[in-house]
């Protein structure tokens, strides 16, 4: 005598879409290490699908109307990736316009007591509404000397800019 339970559960195994290889093939809902990306269709062993992926929600069935459906969904996040860019694009045209003018205190031969860094960079833009990450400017080191700098400002992978920096002495 067979229970219920192991009876639906040997349905729910005879279901499952063998893929070409003989493995059974999934759409990934989220990513996951040493299998795929999120809305992959990758082909797992059975045990793996049964044991791991399917019961943790980390994957479904590869059917075609989970396929149709992760396929709107990717036009949509292209769509707004697209229009991110372009707001990048438009933010990193403004910080090429501008000139940031930053005041340190230094010797009479130009160097500075300190140093200014990202911080300090960031702390300039923001007084001219510009709100970025201390890691999204690039310096090649410390600015230590009175002068006119170009610091690169990474904005997304394909964006960069370049921004005016004028170190100056403090006043008094």
């Amino acid at each position: 005598m067979v229970s219920a339970k192991i009876r639906a559960r040997r349905e729910v195994f005879k279901r499952l879409p063998k893929g070409p290889n003989g493995g059974i093939e999934l759409m990934l809902i989220q990513n996951v290490d040493n299998v795929g990306k999120q809305g992959e269709v990758v082909e797992v062993r059975p045990g793996h699908a049964n044991n791991y992926l399917l019961p943790q929600g980390l994957a479904i069935i590869a059917t075609e109307h989970h396929k149709r459906m992760v396929e709107k969904h990717k036009a949509k996040l292209k769509e707004i990736e697209k229009a991110r860019l372009s707001g990048l694009q438009n933010l990193a045209d403004s910080i090429a316009q501008q000139s940031i003018t930053i005041e340190a205190n230094a010797n009479d031969e130009g160097h500075l007591y300190g140093s200014v860094g990202p911080v300090e960079i960031v702390a300039a833009l923001k007084e001219n509404d510009v709100i970025l990450n201390e890691d999204q400017v690039r310096l090649e080191g410390p600015l230590k000397e009175l002068g006119l700098y170009t610091v690169k400002v990474h904005l997304h992978q394909e964006i960069e800019c370049d921004l005016k920096v004028w170190v100056v002495p403090a006043a008094g």
